[in-house]
Protein backbone atom coordinates (compact mmCIF):
# COMPACT_ATOMS: atom_id res chain seq x y z
CA UNK A 1 0.00 0.00 0.00
CA UNK A 2 1.16 3.32 -1.01
CA UNK A 3 -0.10 6.15 1.38
CA UNK A 4 0.95 9.98 1.97
CA UNK A 5 -0.26 12.81 0.15
CA UNK A 6 -0.65 13.27 -3.60
CA UNK A 7 -1.69 16.16 -5.97
CA UNK A 8 -5.53 16.31 -6.85
CA UNK A 9 -4.13 15.54 -10.13
CA UNK A 10 -3.33 12.21 -9.52
CA UNK A 11 -5.86 11.44 -6.75
CA UNK A 12 -8.45 9.38 -8.78
CA UNK A 13 -9.55 5.77 -7.63
CA UNK A 14 -7.74 6.28 -4.16
CA UNK A 15 -9.10 5.96 -0.78
CA UNK A 16 -9.29 9.29 1.61
CA UNK A 17 -7.08 8.80 4.16
CA UNK A 18 -8.88 11.71 6.37
CA UNK A 19 -11.43 13.21 6.93
CA UNK A 20 -11.88 16.44 5.15
CA UNK A 21 -14.20 19.78 6.48
CA UNK A 22 -16.25 21.18 3.68
CA UNK A 23 -18.54 24.92 3.83
CA UNK A 24 -21.77 22.32 4.00
CA UNK A 25 -20.91 18.67 5.81
CA UNK A 26 -17.11 16.71 5.45
CA UNK A 27 -15.76 14.27 2.95
CA UNK A 28 -15.72 11.43 4.73
CA UNK A 29 -11.89 9.24 5.15
CA UNK A 30 -12.25 5.79 3.89
CA UNK A 31 -14.22 7.08 0.20
CA UNK A 32 -12.76 6.49 -3.02
CA UNK A 33 -12.40 9.46 -4.54
CA UNK A 34 -13.66 10.02 -8.04
CA UNK A 35 -14.33 12.81 -10.30
CA UNK A 36 -17.16 14.54 -8.07
CA UNK A 37 -15.26 13.81 -4.85
CA UNK A 38 -12.00 15.35 -6.93
CA UNK A 39 -14.32 18.61 -7.77
CA UNK A 40 -15.48 19.29 -4.44
CA UNK A 41 -11.87 19.46 -2.98
CA UNK A 42 -11.15 21.55 -6.02
CA UNK A 43 -13.16 23.81 -5.03
CA UNK A 44 -12.43 24.14 -1.43
CA UNK A 45 -9.22 25.00 -2.32
CA UNK A 46 -7.16 21.80 -1.90
CA UNK A 47 -4.21 21.18 -4.29
CA UNK A 48 -3.24 18.10 -2.44
CA UNK A 49 -5.00 15.40 -0.30
CA UNK A 50 -3.58 12.33 2.09
CA UNK A 51 -4.31 8.86 0.15
CA UNK A 52 -4.16 5.22 0.67
CA UNK A 53 -3.48 3.62 -2.79
CA UNK A 54 -4.14 -0.45 -3.17
CA UNK A 55 -1.59 -2.45 -4.80
CA UNK A 56 -2.27 -4.82 -7.10
CA UNK A 57 -1.76 -7.89 -4.39
CA UNK A 58 -4.23 -5.92 -1.56
CA UNK A 59 -7.57 -6.08 -1.35
CA UNK A 60 -9.77 -3.18 -0.14
CA UNK A 61 -10.36 -3.48 3.62
CA UNK A 62 -14.21 -3.98 3.39
CA UNK A 63 -13.57 -7.50 1.11
CA UNK A 64 -10.78 -8.75 3.03
CA UNK A 65 -12.89 -8.15 6.10
CA UNK A 66 -15.73 -10.40 4.94
CA UNK A 67 -13.39 -12.73 3.51
CA UNK A 68 -11.99 -13.55 7.02
CA UNK A 69 -15.98 -13.28 8.66
CA UNK A 70 -17.05 -15.82 5.96
CA UNK A 71 -13.74 -18.09 6.60
CA UNK A 72 -14.71 -17.81 10.47
CA UNK A 73 -18.14 -18.63 9.70
CA UNK A 74 -18.40 -20.95 6.42
CA UNK A 75 -22.26 -22.03 7.48
CA UNK A 76 -23.75 -18.94 9.85
CA UNK A 77 -27.53 -20.76 9.51
CA UNK A 78 -25.74 -24.13 10.76
CA UNK A 79 -23.62 -22.13 13.44
CA UNK A 80 -26.27 -20.14 14.97
CA UNK A 81 -24.87 -16.43 13.40
CA UNK A 82 -25.80 -13.64 11.33
CA UNK A 83 -22.60 -11.60 9.63
CA UNK A 84 -23.25 -7.63 9.38
CA UNK A 85 -21.11 -6.38 6.97
CA UNK A 86 -21.07 -2.11 8.69
CA UNK A 87 -18.05 -0.63 6.51
CA UNK A 88 -15.19 0.64 7.28
CA UNK A 89 -13.21 -2.38 7.27
CA UNK A 90 -15.57 -4.02 9.61
CA UNK A 91 -17.73 -6.85 9.98
CA UNK A 92 -19.61 -7.89 12.93
CA UNK A 93 -20.74 -11.25 14.19
CA UNK A 94 -24.11 -11.69 16.28
CA UNK A 95 -26.01 -14.55 17.94
CA UNK A 96 -28.83 -15.44 15.90
CA UNK A 97 -30.13 -18.05 18.38
CA UNK A 98 -29.92 -17.75 22.47
CA UNK A 99 -27.17 -20.29 23.45
CA UNK A 100 -23.51 -20.41 24.27
CA UNK A 101 -20.74 -18.68 22.38
CA UNK A 102 -17.98 -21.98 21.40
CA UNK A 103 -14.96 -19.88 20.81
CA UNK A 104 -12.16 -22.05 19.69
CA UNK A 105 -9.52 -19.70 21.13
CA UNK A 106 -6.43 -20.89 19.61
CA UNK A 107 -7.74 -20.66 16.22
CA UNK A 108 -8.68 -17.13 17.43
CA UNK A 109 -5.02 -16.32 18.47
CA UNK A 110 -3.66 -17.95 15.29
CA UNK A 111 -5.82 -15.65 13.02
CA UNK A 112 -5.01 -12.29 15.13
CA UNK A 113 -0.65 -13.27 14.79
CA UNK A 114 -1.09 -13.25 10.94
CA UNK A 115 -0.94 -9.52 10.41
CA UNK A 116 -1.13 -6.67 12.84
CA UNK A 117 -4.04 -5.51 10.45
CA UNK A 118 -5.98 -8.37 10.50
CA UNK A 119 -7.90 -8.21 14.20
CA UNK A 120 -10.85 -10.28 15.83
CA UNK A 121 -12.29 -9.76 18.91
CA UNK A 122 -14.77 -11.61 20.45
CA UNK A 123 -17.08 -12.48 23.52
CA UNK A 124 -15.22 -14.57 26.13
CA UNK A 125 -15.80 -18.54 25.70
CA UNK A 126 -18.77 -19.92 26.86
CA UNK A 127 -20.49 -16.52 27.39
CA UNK A 128 -24.27 -16.47 27.36
CA UNK A 129 -25.55 -14.39 24.67
CA UNK A 130 -29.34 -14.10 23.09
CA UNK A 131 -30.20 -13.85 19.80
CA UNK A 132 -29.31 -10.53 18.12
CA UNK A 133 -26.14 -10.16 20.92
CA UNK A 134 -22.79 -9.21 18.99
CA UNK A 135 -20.18 -12.20 19.54
CA UNK A 136 -17.27 -11.11 17.71
CA UNK A 137 -16.09 -8.18 15.50
CA UNK A 138 -13.79 -8.50 12.47
CA UNK A 139 -11.92 -5.83 11.74
CA UNK A 140 -9.40 -4.69 9.22
CA UNK A 141 -7.08 -1.47 10.61
CA UNK A 142 -5.52 -0.70 7.37
CA UNK A 143 -7.35 0.46 4.26
CA UNK A 144 -6.17 -2.44 2.55
CA UNK A 145 -4.49 -5.49 3.35
CA UNK A 146 -2.62 -8.18 1.42
CA UNK A 147 -4.36 -11.39 0.25
CA UNK A 148 -1.32 -13.32 1.54
CA UNK A 149 -2.47 -12.18 4.90
CA UNK A 150 -6.08 -12.74 4.52
CA UNK A 151 -6.00 -15.96 3.01
CA UNK A 152 -3.33 -16.64 6.12
CA UNK A 153 -5.77 -15.41 8.25
CA UNK A 154 -8.75 -17.19 6.60
CA UNK A 155 -6.91 -20.54 7.28
CA UNK A 156 -5.73 -20.02 10.71
CA UNK A 157 -9.36 -18.87 12.06
CA UNK A 158 -11.51 -21.21 9.81
CA UNK A 159 -14.42 -22.08 11.58
CA UNK A 160 -13.26 -20.73 15.05
CA UNK A 161 -17.44 -19.29 15.91
CA UNK A 162 -20.40 -20.98 16.71
CA UNK A 163 -23.20 -21.10 18.93
CA UNK A 164 -24.70 -23.67 20.89
CA UNK A 165 -28.28 -23.27 21.16
CA UNK A 166 -30.33 -24.35 24.53
CA UNK A 167 -31.24 -28.05 23.98
CA UNK A 168 -33.16 -28.38 26.83
CA UNK A 169 -36.36 -27.05 27.54
CA UNK A 170 -37.54 -28.06 31.17
CA UNK A 171 -35.99 -27.77 34.89
CA UNK A 172 -36.91 -28.99 38.00
CA UNK A 173 -35.38 -27.48 41.25
CA UNK A 174 -35.99 -29.38 44.39
CA UNK A 175 -34.78 -26.99 47.63
CA UNK A 176 -34.47 -28.71 51.03
CA UNK A 177 -35.54 -26.12 53.77
CA UNK A 178 -35.22 -25.63 57.33
CA UNK A 179 -38.14 -24.02 59.97
CA UNK A 180 -39.99 -21.42 58.05
CA UNK A 181 -37.70 -20.89 54.96
CA UNK A 182 -40.46 -21.09 52.01
CA UNK A 183 -37.57 -21.32 49.22
CA UNK A 184 -38.91 -18.29 47.42
CA UNK A 185 -35.73 -16.29 46.84
CA UNK A 186 -34.08 -19.43 45.91
CA UNK A 187 -36.75 -20.61 43.35
CA UNK A 188 -36.81 -16.69 41.95
CA UNK A 189 -33.40 -15.99 41.50
CA UNK A 190 -33.09 -19.65 39.75
CA UNK A 191 -36.26 -18.98 37.63
CA UNK A 192 -35.11 -15.81 36.43
CA UNK A 193 -31.92 -17.37 35.10
CA UNK A 194 -33.70 -20.35 33.53
CA UNK A 195 -35.97 -17.75 31.64
CA UNK A 196 -32.69 -15.99 29.72
CA UNK A 197 -32.40 -19.50 28.31
CA UNK A 198 -36.44 -20.04 27.87
CA UNK A 199 -36.72 -23.09 29.60
CA UNK A 200 -39.25 -23.61 31.74
CA UNK A 201 -38.89 -24.45 35.81
CA UNK A 202 -41.68 -26.58 37.43
CA UNK A 203 -43.55 -25.44 40.25
CA UNK A 204 -42.00 -25.07 43.25
CA UNK A 205 -40.71 -27.89 45.26
CA UNK A 206 -39.71 -28.48 48.91
CA UNK A 207 -38.20 -30.58 50.93
CA UNK A 208 -37.37 -31.41 54.36
CA UNK A 209 -33.56 -31.02 54.71
CA UNK A 210 -32.81 -34.75 55.04
CA UNK A 211 -30.87 -37.16 52.63
CA UNK A 212 -33.64 -39.62 52.75
CA UNK A 213 -36.72 -36.96 52.29
CA UNK A 214 -34.16 -35.24 49.32
CA UNK A 215 -33.67 -38.70 47.71
CA UNK A 216 -37.12 -39.38 47.34
CA UNK A 217 -37.67 -35.87 46.06
CA UNK A 218 -35.29 -36.66 43.24
CA UNK A 219 -36.90 -40.34 42.30
CA UNK A 220 -39.71 -38.99 41.50
CA UNK A 221 -38.48 -36.46 38.90
CA UNK A 222 -39.47 -38.09 35.38
CA UNK A 223 -40.63 -35.16 33.34
CA UNK A 224 -37.84 -32.86 33.62
CA UNK A 225 -34.36 -32.61 30.88
CA UNK A 226 -32.47 -31.10 34.46
CA UNK A 227 -32.34 -31.53 38.08
CA UNK A 228 -31.18 -28.91 39.96
CA UNK A 229 -30.73 -29.16 43.93
CA UNK A 230 -30.33 -25.99 46.56
CA UNK A 231 -30.56 -27.08 50.10
CA UNK A 232 -30.83 -25.35 52.82
CA UNK A 233 -27.39 -25.74 54.53
CA UNK A 234 -24.28 -25.17 52.30
CA UNK A 235 -22.84 -28.47 51.04
CA UNK A 236 -19.45 -29.22 52.46
CA UNK A 237 -18.53 -32.81 51.55
CA UNK A 238 -18.63 -35.09 49.06
CA UNK A 239 -20.81 -37.56 51.59
CA UNK A 240 -23.38 -34.43 52.69
CA UNK A 241 -27.14 -34.44 52.50
CA UNK A 242 -27.80 -33.73 48.25
CA UNK A 243 -24.67 -35.46 47.21
CA UNK A 244 -25.28 -38.48 49.50
CA UNK A 245 -29.31 -38.06 48.01
CA UNK A 246 -28.46 -38.49 44.59
CA UNK A 247 -26.21 -41.19 45.23
CA UNK A 248 -29.02 -43.01 47.60
CA UNK A 249 -31.75 -41.98 44.90
CA UNK A 250 -29.51 -44.21 42.10
CA UNK A 251 -27.52 -41.40 40.42
CA UNK A 252 -23.74 -40.41 40.35
CA UNK A 253 -22.19 -37.37 41.45
CA UNK A 254 -19.17 -36.74 39.20
CA UNK A 255 -17.61 -33.69 41.05
CA UNK A 256 -18.00 -31.87 43.98
CA UNK A 257 -16.26 -28.58 44.28
CA UNK A 258 -14.88 -26.04 41.82
CA UNK A 259 -12.54 -23.40 41.46
CA UNK A 260 -14.97 -20.64 40.98
CA UNK A 261 -15.39 -17.93 43.91
CA UNK A 262 -18.68 -17.61 44.80
CA UNK A 263 -19.73 -21.05 43.65
CA UNK A 264 -17.04 -23.11 45.21
CA UNK A 265 -19.75 -25.66 46.67
CA UNK A 266 -21.38 -26.32 43.71
CA UNK A 267 -21.78 -30.37 42.36
CA UNK A 268 -22.38 -32.27 39.23
CA UNK A 269 -23.80 -35.14 38.84
CA UNK A 270 -26.49 -37.52 37.05
CA UNK A 271 -29.51 -39.98 37.66
CA UNK A 272 -30.29 -42.08 34.72
CA UNK A 273 -29.70 -40.01 31.71
CA UNK A 274 -30.72 -36.51 33.74
CA UNK A 275 -28.00 -34.28 34.48
CA UNK A 276 -28.05 -33.16 38.29
CA UNK A 277 -26.51 -30.18 39.54
CA UNK A 278 -25.84 -28.94 43.31
CA UNK A 279 -25.64 -25.16 43.30
CA UNK A 280 -23.91 -23.37 46.16
CA UNK A 281 -25.97 -20.86 48.19
CA UNK A 282 -24.59 -18.17 46.48
CA UNK A 283 -27.02 -19.21 43.50
CA UNK A 284 -29.74 -17.60 45.30
CA UNK A 285 -28.76 -14.06 44.28
CA UNK A 286 -29.00 -13.42 41.08
CA UNK A 287 -25.24 -11.81 40.32
CA UNK A 288 -22.71 -14.05 38.74
CA UNK A 289 -21.35 -17.33 40.57
CA UNK A 290 -19.52 -20.24 39.23
CA UNK A 291 -23.31 -22.30 38.69
CA UNK A 292 -23.90 -19.97 36.30
CA UNK A 293 -21.06 -21.22 33.72
CA UNK A 294 -21.84 -25.04 34.37
CA UNK A 295 -25.71 -24.88 34.08
CA UNK A 296 -25.54 -22.29 30.71
CA UNK A 297 -23.35 -25.26 29.23
CA UNK A 298 -25.43 -27.76 30.11
CA UNK A 299 -28.60 -26.29 29.37
CA UNK A 300 -26.80 -25.75 25.99
CA UNK A 301 -25.67 -29.91 25.41
CA UNK A 302 -22.04 -28.97 26.13
CA UNK A 303 -20.67 -31.51 28.51
CA UNK A 304 -19.23 -29.95 31.48
CA UNK A 305 -16.58 -32.92 32.72
CA UNK A 306 -14.60 -32.91 36.10
CA UNK A 307 -11.20 -31.25 34.04
CA UNK A 308 -13.68 -28.87 32.55
CA UNK A 309 -14.43 -27.72 36.18
CA UNK A 310 -10.66 -27.48 36.94
CA UNK A 311 -9.89 -25.03 33.86
CA UNK A 312 -12.40 -22.49 35.48
CA UNK A 313 -9.81 -21.26 37.71
CA UNK A 314 -8.25 -18.27 35.85
CA UNK A 315 -10.90 -15.98 35.18
CA UNK A 316 -12.54 -17.36 38.52
CA UNK A 317 -12.23 -14.83 41.03
CA UNK A 318 -15.62 -13.01 40.51
CA UNK A 319 -17.09 -10.30 42.18
CA UNK A 320 -17.89 -10.99 46.02
CA UNK A 321 -21.83 -11.27 46.62
CA UNK A 322 -22.27 -8.71 49.38
CA UNK A 323 -25.27 -11.05 51.12
CA UNK A 324 -23.45 -13.99 51.32
CA UNK A 325 -23.28 -15.64 54.58
CA UNK A 326 -19.36 -16.32 55.13
CA UNK A 327 -17.50 -13.21 52.83
CA UNK A 328 -13.75 -14.29 51.57
CA UNK A 329 -12.64 -11.62 54.00
CA UNK A 330 -14.08 -10.46 57.35
CA UNK A 331 -15.24 -6.65 57.15
CA UNK A 332 -13.55 -4.49 59.69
Amino acid sequence: MRFGPVPLTEAEGAILAHSVPLAEGRLRKGCVLGPDEIAVLRSAGRTEVIVARLDADELHEDEAALAIAQALVPNPVAAGLRLKAVGTGRVNIHADVTGVAEVLSDRVDALNAVDPMITLATVPRWQRLTQGEMVATVKVISYGASRTSVAAASSAGAGALRIRPVAMSRAALIQTVTDSDDGEKGHRAIQKRLEALRVVMQPKRLVPHREADLAAALASVTDADLILILTASATSDPEDVAPGAVRRAGGTVDRFGMPVDPGNLLFIGRLGEIPVIGLPGCAKSPALNGADWVMERVICGVPVTGADIAAMGVGGLLKEIPQRGRLREAQE
